[in-house]
């Protein structure tokens, strides 16, 4: 049972780092650093927006961006750390 949770914990982790370069790439976008014309840059934000919005799109829906700014991925991220704090704490010793 130990190690389905720890499996849990690093997928929840793996998760956290593809959100937060998702994020990262897509003010990079934004700002016309990378262009996604590039094959490279296009491919790894498809296959981050695929794997990212769909937990990012029901909260988009309940929680409005303020000031124009998507706060989705900040929630997430705590929803996630909860997740991993909650296993550790209640999870096989």
């Amino acid at each position: 049972m130990q190690s389905l949770f720890l499996l849990i914990d690093i997928v929840l982790e793996l998760y956290t780092w593809a959100l937060i370069i998702s994020v990262v790439l897509t003010w990079l976008v934004q700002f016309n650093v990378l262009n996604t014309s590039n094959r490279i840059v296009y491919v790894v934000g498809d296959f981050l927006y695929r794997i990212t919005e769909p937990l990012l799109r029901p909260i988009r829906q309940v929680v409005p961006s303020i000031g124009g700014v998507d706060i989705s991925p900040l929630v997430l991220l705590l929803a996630i750390w909860l997740l991993r704090s909650l296993l550790r704490e209640y999870g096989p010793i």
